[in-house]
């Protein structure tokens, strides 16, 4: 997966963020809870290198480090929607009774748009990392229930898993021996979306002001407060808003690398185009 560029690129951009903001005050040249008045709003230089914000802090250093929230939940969304989401789909895709409940919950609860199911729940629990975290993770299991479920409809019709059945093995090493290894490629893949969509949606949280507390610094955060000096000093918006893009462009391009690679009937037609390439330059030559 990782020789193509298109999927080695993506990797390496998350790697060196997530190093970077890890060890940013190690490294960092000003430290960005430092506040000068007299350097409010300054364009970018050599000594700030993304400009300062409106409290004369440098916003290099803030974005680095409002990575670290943004980072935090898109990831423990991700991994919190995926386990819950496996379990109810291994559940509902396996059982017959437990299926119609499960859906019929699944489907009312994909009936309202994710953002704003997550924005009436911080609006609910109040805006707090951990309350940002259990909203987003309330509105996308959903979606992790409905692939794994799809799959396991797939794979509990194969031989081997009605040999087993015949053969006496009890439901859950079914599931955990025979059906689970099977479906793994399309649960990591949909994760890393869930990844991607997750930052997305805590900025859009934090940006609305209902999410992250504004003492904390996050990319929404810092968008939110940028949104009054738009027009004075656009790089306050610019530089938060282009790593917001880079990095969920970054996870789905990494999550489209994971599906060729896991897919077999992608890796069929990446052969077949090759051979097609190679005989049309033996025809040419």
């Amino acid at each position: 997966m990782l020789s193509r560029k298109r999927n080695l690129i993506p990797f390496v951009f998350l790697i060196l963020l997530f190093v970077a903001t890890i060890t940013a005050e190690w490294w960092l040249p000003v430290s960005p809870s430092v506040m000068d008045s007299g350097l409010r709003l300054m364009a970018p230089s050599s000594e700030n290198w993304f400009g300062t914000d409106h409290f004369g802090r440098d916003l290099f250093g803030q974005t680095i480090v409002a990575a670290r929230v943004s980072l935090l939940v898109g990831f423990t969304v991700a991994l919190l929607s995926t386990v819950l989401g496996t379990i109810t789909g291994l559940l509902a895709g396996y059982y017959k009774r437990l299926d119609s409940i499960i859906m019929r919950i699944i489907d009312g609860m994909l009936a309202f748009p994710s953002l704003l199911l997550a924005l009436a729940l911080v609006a609910a629990l109040g805006g707090s990392v951990t309350n940002i975290i259990i909203a987003l993770t309330f509105s996308f299991w959903p979606v992790i229930t409905r692939v794994v479920r799809s799959s396991v409809l797939q794979v509990k019709t194969i031989q081997y898993v009605e040999a087993a059945k015949t053969s006496g093995v009890k439901d859950p090493v079914i599931l955990a021996r025979y059906i689970l290894p099977n479906i793994l490629s399309p649960i990591i893949v949909q994760g890393t979306f869930i990844f991607a969509r997750s930052i997305l949606a805590e900025a859009a949280l934090s940006f609305l002001g209902v999410g992250v507390e504004p003492s904390i610094p996050t990319w929404g955060n810092m968008l939110q407060e940028s949104q009054i000096y738009i027009t004075l000093a656009p790089w306050f918006s610019i530089f938060p808003g282009i790593f917001i893009v880079m990095t969920v462009l970054a996870l789905n391009l990494l999550g489209d690398g994971l599906r060729d690679a896991f897919d077999p009937y992608a890796k069929g037609k990446k052969k077949a185009r090759k051979r097609l390439f190679k005989q049309k330059k033996q025809y040419a030559s």
